[in-house]
This record gives C-alpha cells, structure tokens and sequence, in this order.
C-alpha cells in the first residue's frame, strides 16, 4: 500500500485559553512582540477600558484598543499563515506609515481584508533585497528571535582596501556602541581595486549592523543587499519592486525550522485570485543595476546546487 501523507494540522485554534497580549496580538497580524510590547510601555494599549500592564494575559473575547481605537483581534481565533518573497527597492522605508511621506514596502504588498503582512526583520531605505512578509506573528517572531540564529546574507560592495587581518577582525568580533558584532562569514564575489564586492552572513539583525561592522574598519559600504534570510534565497526572476506567495512546501520548510507545526495554506476565492494577480501585475518594474553580486535561480526555499545556507562561521561560532 502506499504510504499517505501526514495531514497537515488545521488552522482553527482550539479553546480560549488566555495568552499574553503581545503574542496574541502579534498572531491576529496587527504587529510584531516588539512592537506591541512598545505600546503597551507606552500606556497605549487597554483591555476592557483599563491601561494594559506588561505580561497580561487576555483572550479574543476581551475588547482591546489602541490610541482610543479598537482592535479587531477576533483573527487570532484562526492561525493564517501565509508568506510574501518582496524584492525590496532603495527608497522604500520598513515601517506601514511614514512621517516623511516617503514610500514603504508595505505599500507595495497585497491587500488583506482580517489580517495584516508582518515584515521578518527590516532592511534600512538605502538597503535593497530580500524580505519575507507573514501573517503569522508566531512565526514571524521566531524568525527574527536571536535564540533561533536564523542566519542573513549580504551581497556587499566595500570602498576601501580590504585585507585578511581585516576580515579576520569582523569574523573574530568588533566592539560598537551597542555590544560585540559579527560576521560569521566572509567570502569574496569579485571586483576590482578598492571597489570589491563580498558576501557576508550574520545571525542578528541589529541595526545598520552590516554597515557599522565594515565602517568600524575604516571602510565604506557603497552598496547593500539582502539575498537570503535562512533557507530562502532571493529568486533571480524577481524584478526589484516585486512580490511573489511562497508556496505550501516552502512555508512548511520555514516552520519547520523554527518548531512549527505546517499549516495548511488558505485557499483562496476567485475574487481573492483575480486582486492579486491585478495588484501583481500593475507593480511597476524597476531595472535592476548590474554589478549587485552573485544572484540565485531558486524555487520555493531550495538554494542552488552546491550552494548551502552556512549555519556556522569559519572560526566554529
């Protein structure tokens, strides 16, 4: 007989168990941990008419606001979990309103109706490249946690002359103003002079820190892009400025990654289908610039043959 596929678990959460606000927030799609966890310093958030105080527990019964306006947390009844690949443009700024009026990457990403895209990490306006979007909080929260070492990589273009004792002190470690950095690798990808592009890989994603490392050198980063966030490369027929859904078996490999159970993706109406490949397909296509490192021909999660996401740098950390 052939052996069945195991079932994956469906979306629907079972009882009303009370679970800390900022996970429960986070998981209907209205902000990361960290975000909610600044709201509720801040005295924005209440539950039922009171201050919300840190570590509270509520369930999607309770009435939440935010500034005054309430929340629609009924989607954390249901775990949704999808994810957007985004070929991020310089210029666009990693926050869902901008002050400045400048653009954002949100602006770019399909419309949901119950839920919200949560960016996994950010990238700075300047910085161009891969980012993974989701509905899941849970699952965005585990990706950028620093317990899990989810590596990044970065295709980087170094003014400056650049040694091994240099690239030996970034992989070794490099005091700044907010703690030791590193890289955990380094690898050359070409150039000439005192223009050279490199690949490096990190676990964290503090900010501007691929930057910072190479400027505590004394060098100058004149070009930065994201081409892998854990297994998921950055897919060659991306254009710059465009989204693509990742499919079923690259959203379970993610999950399983950071110990979650797969999901099944939600179908969709032929309504939801026809909006999206009109969003799609009215994005503007911006020109790649040459030059910008080694790119990847990839599918789903999968890296290309005899390319493997480094999980420790060359020193054993």
């Amino acid at each position: 007989m052939a052996s069945q596929r195991p079932q994956k678990r469906p979306a629907k959460i079972q009882g009303q168990e009370p679970e800390r606000l900022q996970k429960l927030l986070s998981r209907a799609g209205l902000g990361s941990r960290r975000e909610v966890e600044a709201w509720i310093e801040a005295g924005r958030i209440t539950v039922n008419g009171r201050v919300a105080e840190p570590g509270q527990k509520i369930t999607v019964s309770d009435h939440v606001d935010l500034d005054g306006r309430r929340l629609n947390i009924r989607p954390a009844a249901e775990i949704l979990r999808r994810v957007l690949v985004y070929n991020k443009p310089e210029g666009e700024v990693t926050t869902r309103s901008d002050p400045e009026g400048r653009p954002t990457v949100f602006d770019s990403l399909p419309r949901l109706s119950d839920h919200r895209w949560i960016a996994i990490g950010r990238l700075d306006i300047n910085t161009t490249g891969l980012m993974l979007f989701t509905t899941d909080g849970e699952l965005a929260n585990r990706l950028m946690h620093p317990s899990r070492e989810v590596d990044r990589e970065y295709a980087v273009r170094v003014f400056g002359e650049v040694d091994e004792a240099m690239t030996g002190r970034l992989i070794e470690g490099v005091l700044l103003e907010d703690g030791i950095a590193r890289f955990s690798d380094i690898s050359s990808a070409g150039g000439k002079g005192i223009n050279q592009w490199f690949h490096v890989t990190l676990f964290e994603g503090r900010n501007r820190e691929v930057r910072r490392l190479w400027e505590s050198q004394g060098v100058q980063v004149s070009r930065l892009k994201r081409v892998r966030y854990g297994p998921v490369f950055l897919p060659s027929r991306l254009s710059v400025g465009r989204w693509e859904e990742m499919t079923q078996r690259g959203v379970d490999e993610l999950s399983k990654m950071v110990g979650l159970e797969p999901l099944e993706l939600p179908a969709k109406t032929p309504d939801e289908q026809k909006t999206m490949a009109r969003e799609q397909a009215r994005r503007p296509r911006h020109t790649p610039k040459k030059s910008a490192g080694r790119q990847w021909q990839v599918s789903g999660t999968r890296a290309p043959k005899g390319r493997k996401p480094a999980s420790r740098n060359r020193s054993g950390r």
